[in-house]
């Protein structure tokens, strides 16, 4: 993740949801333990950090401006994640919550903290950290002993080949990505607000939807924003879905799972596909009576084994009656693509993978409807997440390529 060191003082984020939840600055004050003038000046300095004001000032007390409420958005989900990391330490602890471990967890609250700890989990090597942040190796290794003093266990240990992230530190590392991206999107949120559309789009891209509607969403998004960046991750959906509950990703598109996979995702279906049987032009079977033993002998491309695809397909061919072992297993639509155009492999793929070639007349699609692998396309999402502006422009603009291809 981006280890910006642009993104918002955690304690003066804490200190503007306090002003917002008590509605004075005298009232967050007594409820943080600070006095007016500290509380004041952090409203200040954050207004100052993100070139808005929040709070529209009255005699009767703070009346948040829209740059506030879109603000508070992103600061209470921020907040809210820091306030779980507590409770999943102590769960694995295994002993009750005692008093210290139920206060405000303060030693959570630097931005630069959790950068490092989170730096730290994806290099396992201090130097580079220090390196990457502009910080000395001593000041590194400080700033991981006050979080793990704080914490209460080790969150990284030392090894042979650097350093390991614990079982605590695994825990609790999707919430303070959490954190840092729900931080990471408010200066977005700001200037969408101003009518400039900026910031970054993070998208888990399937192989179902990134050969066509992923790539003309994003030329449709990129012209029209052109100060939006566009970052697509290509890989398997378990590693995609555990960085969508990082926050690491905005959404992914792709085929879609059961409702039942997960209680924190949810999905949305843009369209349905099925498997086609494809070959090169010149095939023999493209010209010839399809049979079961011709099929049977077939030199097959399948979906690699144990794959949502693989699964379909294979239940379905049992079901037509054809036995039949794949000579190659793979996804990667260049592989399939070679392999189709110049050999005479028969690949059982979807076809809109392949529209251009189809189109052109160098694959086609053999009289034979696999009917029983019929997927669903779409998003997937976090539950309770708030998409940046720019992410949810992308989702329109894939939406407009969808309705554009079937018309």
């Amino acid at each position: 993740m981006s280890q910006s060191t642009e993104l918002s003082n955690l304690i003066q984020i804490r200190a503007f949801c306090q002003v917002v939840d008590q509605g004075s600055v005298s009232a967050a004050a007594s409820e943080l333990h600070r006095t007016q003038s500290a509380v004041t000046r952090s409203i200040n300095d954050l207004e100052h950090h993100l070139n808005a004001m929040l709070f529209e000032r009255h005699a009767k007390g703070m009346r948040l401006t829209d740059f506030g409420r879109t603000v508070l958005s992103r600061a209470r989900r921020a907040i809210h994640e820091l306030d779980q990391i507590p409770l999943r330490l102590q769960r694995i602890r295994g002993r009750s919550i005692h008093s210290h471990y139920n206060a405000e967890p303060l030693y959570l609250f630097n931005v630069r903290r959790l950068q490092i700890f989170i730096s730290l989990c994806e290099t396992g090597h201090m130097p580079t950290v220090a390196t990457r942040l502009g910080m000395s190796q001593s000041a590194v290794s400080a700033s991981m002993k006050v979080l793990e003093q704080g914490a209460g266990q080790l969150l990284m240990e030392r090894t042979s080949s650097g350093m390991r992230v614990t079982p605590a530190g695994t825990e609790i590392q999707p919430y303070v990505r959490r954190v840092l991206n729900e931080l990471m999107h408010i200066p977005a949120d700001i200037a969408a607000l101003r009518g400039e559309m900026a910031g970054c789009v993070r998208i888990g891209a399937l192989a179902q939807g990134r050969t066509r509607l992923v790539p003309q969403a994003i030329v449709k998004l990129t012209q029209r924003y052109p100060s939006v960046k566009v970052v697509t991750n290509e890989s398997a959906f378990a590693t995609l879905v555990a960085e969508l509950r990082s926050g690491e990703i905005d959404f992914i598109f792709g085929a879609l799972r059961s409702k039942d996979y997960a209680e924190d995702i949810v999905s949305e279906t843009l369209l349905t596909e099925e498997l086609a049987i494809l070959v090169r032009q010149a095939h023999p079977l493209a010209a010839a009576e399809l049979t079961a033993n011709s099929l049977c002998e077939a030199r097959w491309i399948f979906p690699p084994a144990g794959t949502p695809e693989r699964l379909l397909l294979d239940e379905n061919l049992a079901a037509m009656g054809f036995i039949t072992n794949p000579i190659v297993e793979s996804s990667d639509l260049a592989v399939v693509r070679g392999l189709l155009l110049n050999s005479d492999m028969v690949a059982a793929v979807s076809a809109r993978k392949f529209g251009h070639e189809l189109k052109l007349g160098t694959l086609v699609q053999l009289p034979l409807r696999l009917a029983n692998t019929r997927r669903q396309i779409g998003f997937t999402f976090r539950v309770g997440s708030l998409l940046s502006p720019a992410a949810n422009a992308l989702v329109e603009c894939l939406r407009e390529a969808h309705e554009v291809l079937e018309s």
